[in-house]
């Protein structure tokens, strides 16, 4: 480098990745921008645990350019605001059922269709059974399917009422073709041994491309089984897990005692604006978010002890105490909450096949700050790896709005929201150079526990697929749906893993969902889970800093960060921004980023614009 000129890096740590951009700056103030790079974040963001991340990013950029790290004058951190979001449910009920046991996972292939209620016996003692007493034969693993059928109907010629089957193999409609007399036949139920035998039970198989409609009907198991009131309220659990099903089975068991244990989910008590407002999370989220709008801004928040709500919070203070290497839980301040109406899967005992039911919840998202001091540690282990020295620049807004003006056609005034994984925030920058920033709670990390939870995947992973890649479904090895509606035909065929599955169309193919909900409700999910957060959030953050918290005074949003990069999220924005006369687009930093870099950018830029 020429006399003067001074080799720098901007380093931006994310909640799921760090970002560098290297540039010169020159003796006479301009900036020569020479390369990024993108690394995934180490660790929690703005703790120790960070800085690897941070090292990775820097000496990837100077590769890249043929640099080493000797040359580096200064390496420029932001001030990084960890992140961290849990759910609390808002109804927990734990209801064991003794007076009822259920079978409701859905085999490929049942046999028969329709419903059928009878008295659990054994195959084995089919032969014995009264002739007056309609049967559900229960088939325990090693039964050919010639053998269960040809006792099915030597039991029926001898004027057994046999209703219907559970067997433990997949042999349902091998067994039901072989049947004198068509009855429901259920197949693959693994735990058919715990079966009661000699217990009232109902069994039924919808038709294809059904679904079950009375035993996924409160009502219906009722009916079936001459329920009062009280033992009618006790099994609704049952029916609510059992809907979407095409087969089902339950089972009566003698009376016992029904457990209801009730955990409340609590109050929550905002701080801030010199007052303190409390809010019940029964009330749901609108609730909660215009208690937080009466205290902005924001100084901490507690959950009552004892409550979901208070578990929730406790958690999340006592990760981060953790992770900021043994800090007291009781210093940590919340910052920033953000609520979102939302369901969780409650499991119900009972079951016998992992039956779960879908409650109302509140998911919530707390953003934790942490003191400077924090990131000071980051930037003294960055600066002695690299052996140089370490600035920490200005707010994650303030820096995205710099590095926005980056992109080609965009000048100050501007505003800019920042959509990451762990945080949403906005900066609006005026043409004399002033700035007004906010991070707002919850953001991608929210919208994947979102999925995850609403579709019952339990696979963080899979719910990552669903929220970043569009949908389909495979129709035959040749051709599939897309969400749109449109078919795509393939000259080559489709894995047999794949077939008659819901898929993630990603970069590498498609890849199965696990779930049991068709094709337009996994796309409804996840266009809800990013509306209820990136939606949301993005019309509160520009709130705060627009003036006089009027949208109609904004005139254009540069869109920056990760999540900018989605495939729907701009455009939902940009609907809503649009009732508001709103001009809204994706940022391109540097010209050739895209929306990625922008705070990494903006720092390299504060540092130049300060003459340093």
């Amino acid at each position: 480098m020429s006399g003067g000129d001074r080799l720098v890096v901007g380093v931006d740590i994310g909640n799921s990745t760090t970002e560098a951009c290297l540039a010169v700056l020159g003796a006479d103030g301009d900036v020569r921008w020479l390369g990024t790079a993108l690394t995934r974040t180490t660790g929690v963001k703005g703790t120790p645990a960070s800085t690897e991340g941070a090292l990775t990013a820097v000496r990837r950029a100077l590769v890249d350019v043929g640099r080493r790290a000797e040359e580096l004058d200064v390496v420029l951190l932001n001030e990084a605001t960890p992140v961290i979001s849990g759910l609390a449910m808002e109804t927990i009920t734990e209801t064991v059922i003794t007076e009822s046991t259920m079978i409701g996972h859905n085999p490929a292939t049942p046999g028969g269709v329709g419903l059928g209620v009878g008295v659990t016996v054994s195959v084995a003692d089919l032969g014995e059974h009264p002739v007056d007493e309609p049967a559900v034969v229960v088939v325990p693993p090693g039964w050919d399917f010639d053998d269960v059928a040809a006792a099915l109907n030597a039991a029926v010629a001898r004027g057994v009422p046999v209703v219907a089957a559970v067997l433990a193999g997949d042999d349902a409609v091998l067994v039901t073709n072989r049947l004198r007399e068509k009855v429901p036949v259920v197949d693959e139920v693994s735990a058919v041994e715990k079966v009661p035998l000699g217990m009232r039970a109902a069994v039924e198989v919808a038709g294809p491309g059904r679904t079950i409609r009375t035993l996924s009907n409160t009502y219906g198991i009722a009916t079936v089984f001459d329920l009062d009131p009280d033992q009618t309220r006790q099994v609704s659990p049952v029916a609510r897990a059992l809907t979407g099903n095409r087969s089902a089975v339950v089972v009566r068991t003698p009376a016992g005692d029904v457990t209801d244990r009730r955990i409340p989910v609590g109050v929550l008590e905002l701080r801030g604006a010199g007052r303190t407002v409390k809010v019940d999370v029964d009330a749901g989220a609108e609730a909660i978010m215009a208690a937080l709008a009466r205290v902005q801004p924001l100084e901490d928040a507690h959950g009552e002890p004892g409550t979901h709500v208070g578990g929730m919070l406790a958690a999340v203070r006592d990760t981060m105490a953790d992770t900021l290497g043994g800090a007291d839980p009781g210093d940590i301040a919340i910052r920033d909450v953000l609520a979102v109406d939302t369901f969780v899967p409650a499991e119900v005992r009972g079951g016998l096949a992992g039956e779960i039911a879908l409650e109302n919840a509140v998911g919530l998202a707390a953003m934790v700050r942490t003191s400077r001091s924090r990131m000071q540690a980051v930037a003294d282990r960055v600066a002695t790896s690299l052996t140089t020295t370490t600035e920490i620049g200005g707010v994650e807004g303030e820096m995205a709005a710099l590095g926005a003006l980056t992109t080609p056609g965009v000048q100050a005034p501007v505003v800019v929201v920042d959509l990451g994984g762990g945080s949403t925030d906005a900066a609006l920058l005026t043409a004399d150079g002033t700035s007004t920033a906010v991070h707002v709670a919850g953001a991608g990390e929210l919208v994947t526990k979102l999925i995850d939870s609403e579709l019952a995947l339990g696979d963080r992973e899979v719910a990552e697929l669903v929220k970043r890649w569009p949908l389909a479904k495979v129709e035959s090895f040749f051709h599939v749906r897309h969400e749109d509606g449109t078919v795509q035909f393939f000259d080559e065929p489709l894995p047999p893993h794949v077939f008659a599955r819901v898929v993630a169309l990603t970069a590498e193919g498609p890849v199965p969902i696990g779930t049991r909900y068709g094709l337009d409700h996994v796309r409804r999910v996840r266009r809800e889970a990013k509306r209820r957060v990136f939606v949301v959030n993005t019309l509160r953050a520009l709130r705060q800093v627009a003036p006089g918290g009027e949208l109609r005074a904004l005139d254009f949003v540069v869109l920056l960060g990760g999540s900018a990069l989605d495939f729907e999220i701009p455009d939902q924005i940009a609907d809503a921004l649009a009732g508001h006369g709103v001009v809204c687009g994706t940022g391109n930093v540097l010209g050739d980023q895209g929306p990625r870099n922008a705070v990494a950018t903006g720092l390299v830029a504060a540092f130049a614009g300060r003459g340093r």
